[in-house]
């Protein structure tokens, strides 16, 4: 049996409280600053109450669940997106500055990541990104269902680069001798002399340097094989 569709943004939003009390704004800032510094599994109505020096029933008043409260504060991290006016500027530069950042506002937020295709993205400052998205592809030339397959693969892109980064920055850099690292991939990567020249032959470079670079360059081919579908 399928599940009933449900969204904090199809529901109207309940009014505020009698009597002296947190905004539904201050709430959500709060969310995303614990976020920010706790991740997912760091955010309660407990934690979130004591932050905001209130009872976790006074956060109930405007939030019925925990999704409805990350739904909220996901919705910010969108907000935080660039994305110039279509109109005015040509269709890849609108998609480059979008696709730097939206790279930037997951890396700001990381518990972002883990919310993709989890919850829908209806707030304002999602359907705001996905609406100039979509109208850069329409008057880049792209026509019926491939304006939203060209959408989806720019994001498709932008995902893929950025959430294996957001891992590598929460989870694994820092946390190993580079050294040792090193001789562990060098030996692992014997009998395999193209992994060994790519070993030997590594810029001594700021991995976040070349993570950035690697994205222009992967963003790069990507609107050059979009923009070689409109010639084609």
């Amino acid at each position: 049996m399928s599940r009933q569709f449900t969204s904090v943004w199809t529901r109207e939003p309940r009014s505020k409280p009698p009597g002296p009390g947190r905004s539904r704004e201050e709430i959500v800032k709060a969310a995303v600053e614990l976020l920010d510094a706790e991740g997912l599994d760091g955010l309660s109505m407990r934690k979130l109450g004591a932050k905001l020096m209130s009872g976790a029933t006074s956060i109930y008043w405007y939030v019925a669940t925990k999704d409805d409260l990350l739904e909220l504060a996901y919705d910010e991290v969108w907000a935080e997106i660039t994305v110039p006016d279509p109109d005015e500027a040509h269709w890849r530069e609108v998609a480059s500055v979008l696709a730097h950042s939206m790279r930037r506002a997951m890396l700001n937020h990381p518990w972002s990541a883990d919310l993709l295709g989890r919850l829908p993205a209806l707030g304002p400052h999602a359907i705001g990104v996905s609406e100039r998205m979509r109208r850069t592809f329409r008057l880049a030339g792209f026509a019926g269902t491939d304006i939203d397959f060209a959408g989806a693969t720019l994001t498709a892109f932008i995902f893929g680069m950025t959430i294996p980064e957001i891992a590598w920055e929460t989870t694994v850099e820092g946390a190993w001798d580079t050294s040792a690292a090193q001789a562990a991939l060098t030996k692992a990567a014997a009998g395999h002399p193209e992994l060994l020249d790519a070993i030997g032959t590594t810029p001594d470079e700021d991995p976040r340097v070349m993570r950035a670079v690697a994205f222009d360059f992967g963003l790069v081919s990507v609107l050059d094989g979009l923009e070689r579908r409109l010639t084609t």
